[in-house]
């Protein structure tokens, strides 16, 4: 038995077929958009990545160059190309043990930076942010409000509000291993309707070849995981990513680039967003089963009291050894490695392409290296759950002996 984190394990053998034969119909496309607009009470305009729609937002705003956006400390790269993209500046704000900012920095934030038009929140792996009181000061301080939904569509708020509903703007990524999982997708909601009649054109089409990429990853990825236990997934993912040839969530995000959503991937995410719920279902009971039963010195700093709201994107635990770990698991089929997030700006590697400095948020950087991710999606049933928390109390046990 083999566990992953990623590497389309989203993907179920239906969805496989549907990916590779659904038609292109238009239809497919204002499908979704008017599901979008009911469910998040706005305007909707689908695009191709989540950091598309994110960049489209900030572009409409059409604030002062270099103005100051607020987002996470603990993020990805994607976030704050998008604010730099936009023309303005992206303010790291630190984190707490929900893996988000509090209304209390982010107070003190706007007051450091007077030049602050937008504040974004992610409710990071699920995890609500204190959103009332965020929301009070947005509108005290005359500040947009963008609620970006990569890791939380599903999650609830302590009022018991679904996230997407509260800002000015809400943003949506379908991309690989995340809540609603189109291979590849992105949404803006214009919620605020003082910005409805803003437009952007969508001047691109997605070409034909990464379209193909797209079709076939769901397959390929499929193929990867069934066989990487003999050896022969690891050769074939190396040779695929070695030629490019598997469609990857970091592709493209050039400044501007607005491109259309493919017909075809608006009837796989309309058919995700069916399954929602039982998909919420699964993911929470997998967490309070991780939750219950994981050695205790491995979860005691963090906000389990969260898990019932939460969309339990992503399991977090944390150890100081965390290769160790790794290595443990992947001698049982288990490979849980790739880490959200391993910088404040992550991944890694693309931090020194930011403004980020050491010490802009403490907190982020102490979480960001002793993190754990455990994997919630449809492919881990209990019993899978189970022994993964068998093997992790295994190395905990062994770990505590030396």
């Amino acid at each position: 038995m083999t566990s992953f984190n990623s590497l389309g394990s989203n993907y179920t053998v239906d969805f496989i077929i549907k990916a590779l034969f659904t038609l292109n119909r238009s239809q497919y496309q204002e499908e979704l958009a008017l599901y979008l607009e009911k469910k998040y009470q706005g305007k909707a305009t689908l695009v191709y990545k989540g950091r598309e729609a994110l960049e489209m937002a900030l572009t409409m705003l059409d604030f002062p160059a270099r103005s100051k956006v607020i987002i996470n400390g603990f993020t990805c790269y994607a976030v704050y190309r998008a604010v730099e993209n936009a023309g303005l500046d992206a303010i790291c704000a630190d984190i707490d043990k929900t893996f988000n900012f509090s209304a209390s920095t982010l107070e003190n934030l706007i007051k450091k930076h007077p030049t602050t038009q937008v504040v974004i929140v992610q409710n990071t792996f699920g995890f609500p942010c204190d959103i009332e009181k965020i929301a009070s000061i947005c509108k005290q301080h005359k500040l947009i409000l963008i609620e970006d939904l990569a890791h939380c569509i599903g999650t609830r708020y302590s009022d018991n509000q679904e996230s997407g509903t509260v800002g000015d703007f809400t943003t949506l990524s379908f991309s690989q291993d995340k809540m609603i999982d189109g291979v590849s997708g992105g949404a803006l909601v214009i919620r605020n309707k003082k910005y409805n009649q803003k437009n952007i054109t969508l001047q691109q089409n997605v070409s034909y070849v990464q379209q193909i990429k797209d079709r076939l990853y769901p397959l390929l990825t499929f193929i990867i995981r069934k066989t990487y236990q003999t050896g022969i997934g690891k050769t074939f993912h190396m040779f695929l990513k070695q030629f490019g040839l598997l469609s990857t969530p970091m592709a493209g995000g050039e400044k501007g680039q607005f491109r259309k959503l493919p017909n075809w991937h608006c009837k796989l995410i309309k058919g995700e967003f069916e399954k929602l719920y039982t998909n919420l279902s699964h993911r929470r009971e997998t967490a309070m089963i991780y939750a219950g039963s994981l050695n205790k010195n491995l979860i005691k700093d963090l906000s389990y009291n969260l898990l019932p709201n939460s969309s339990n994107l992503r399991f977090i635990t944390q150890t100081k050894d965390r290769q160790s770990l790794f290595k443990y698991l992947k001698k049982s089929g288990i490979y849980i490695a790739d880490t959200w997030y391993d910088a404040p700006i992550a991944p890694i590697k693309y931090l020194k392409e930011t403004r980020y400095k050491k010490g802009d948020c403490s907190n982020a950087e102490v979480i960001s290296e002793t993190i754990i991710n455990l994997p919630t999606h449809r492919a881990i049933s209990q019993n899978a759950t189970h022994r993964i928390v068998s093997k992790i109390n295994a190395w905990q046990q062994l770990q505590q002996k030396t």
